[in-house]
């Protein structure tokens, strides 16, 4: 990436109470390990659930949407800004047809199930199969105003 300055950046993390079950959890899997084989086998496989869990939240979690002057990322893919058409804000119903039964199964999604606004961008080029990405995130509407060049104030 060049020199260019960011519009809008966002990182798709997992909420804190997935942190909340997965620690909960790993401390469970202690306990039914240790109690009947022991102490040392209980934290090898609290260990490596911790070790999996931290891994797969973080690699999950990692998404990153970001706009800037000419480009679109939306997890690891991206896109030249000059072959983005109509952008719309989506959220509630709006957003759960699109990701659900309204999808093309041609779209490119980046979805996250614990996010519950998205923006369609219709793609224009014609040599991608992709009519338009989804992309969840938190801030529809600052989003979409990134994709058609409009500010919206921070909420």
């Amino acid at each position: 990436m060049g020199l260019e300055q960011s519009t809008y950046r966002e990182s798709l993390r997992v909420p804190v109470s997935w942190w909340i079950i997965a620690a909960a959890a790993v401390v469970t899997l202690f306990a039914i390990v240790a109690v009947p084989v022991g102490t040392m086998a209980g934290a090898v496989v609290g260990g490596l659930a911790a070790v999996l869990l931290l891994a797969l939240f973080l690699r999950y979690g990692g998404a990153r949407v970001e706009v800037d002057d000419t480009r679109l990322h939306a997890g690891r893919a991206e896109i030249d800004r000059t072959y983005l058409g109509t952008v719309e804000a989506l959220t509630g119903d709006d957003a759960r047809r699109a990701f659900g039964r309204d999808c093309d199964p041609k779209a490119f999604l980046v979805l996250r199930s614990y996010i519950s606004g998205a923006v369609r961008v219709q793609i224009t080029d014609p040599a991608d199969p992709a009519p338009y990405w989804l992309i969840a995130t938190r801030h529809p509407d600052r989003l979409a105003a990134a994709l058609s060049g409009h500010s919206v104030g921070r909420s």
